[in-house]
């Protein structure tokens, strides 16, 4: 089973269940934890091949797909007997909470997704090209490098382009090349999540400075019902790094509304 940890707040209190990205760990929520766990029990989880789940044996019945990555986490959930929650994502890990939103949506009471991949545009899946042509050549780190460059290229991207580039040395060749296999799922994957809407209360957090992602993500919030945008100023894809107090406060506000022990699950706030 995957490495998790808990912050238990009370046994009534609801649960936010927080999925890094690709090549991160938990520790980059590092900054939204001691501001969630006043008001929510927390659960935050280490993909397979990431921070303490490197290592972790994989059983031969689940390859490296989106759905099998997910179930990974979900059966952390039947473990802990967590039956809802509310579920926060950065880049990659907001695919992945899509996932779950499409395998059990009645276990989600509101998601918010952190620099959301809604689609790939040119540059995007140039570089996605770019990379499958030179993995075997080149070493990971090198292009693993030069996507967090590209993706946040400002000078005060520093701070999370650095933290991913360092937990994303933790994970293995091997590894990082089972994870890359996973883009060539990700346009028909992308295209299913545009066309679906699942009408659970989102909230889209994106840095103002996100160019790569921000487009898609405002044409999908004008198309889903019960999704709303919350733009971080300042800020580039890993909002919760670069802007964390506002970044914080909008989704605080924002799951506290569609808490399951309101009763009012469903209501929404826009942020």
């Amino acid at each position: 089973m995957l490495h998790y940890r808990t912050y238990r707040l009370s046994e009534t209190d609801p649960w936010v269940v927080f999925v890094h990205g690709a090549g991160g760990s938990s520790s980059i929520w590092f900054l939204q934890v001691k501001e969630f766990r006043k008001h929510f029990n927390i659960l935050m989880v280490d993909l397979r091949g990431h921070g303490k789940s490197k290592g972790m044996p994989v059983s031969q019945k689940r390859k490296y797909s989106f759905e099998d990555i997910t179930l990974d986490i979900i059966e952390v959930l039947d473990f802990l007997k967590i039956d809802r929650a509310h579920f926060i994502g950065v880049s990659l890990g907001t695919i992945l909470i899509r996932q779950i939103s499409e395998l059990a949506p009645e276990r989600i009471c509101s998601m918010v997704m952190a620099g959301a991949i809604i689609r790939l545009n040119v540059r995007a899946r140039f570089l996605v090209g770019l990379g499958n042509t030179f993995k075997r050549f080149v070493p990971y780190m090198w292009l693993y490098s030069f996507f967090a460059w590209i993706i946040m290229p400002r000078a005060r991207h520093k701070k999370s382009r650095l933290l991913f580039v360092n937990e994303a040395k933790k994970v293995a060749q091997k590894e990082f090349m089972r994870w890359f296999k996973l883009t060539y799922e990700l346009n028909p994957l992308l295209k299913y999540f545009e066309e679906k809407d699942t009408r659970i209360p989102t909230l889209y957090l994106s840095g103002e400075e996100d160019y790569m992602f921000l487009p898609a993500v405002e044409y999908i919030v004008q198309r889903h019902d019960n999704s709303f945008l919350g733009i971080i100023r300042n800020s580039g894809h890993v909002c919760n790094v670069d802007q964390p107090k506002d970044f914080n406060a909008k989704a605080i506000a924002f799951m506290q509304s569609n808490s399951a022990s309101s009763g009012f699950i469903g209501a929404s706030v826009a942020v």
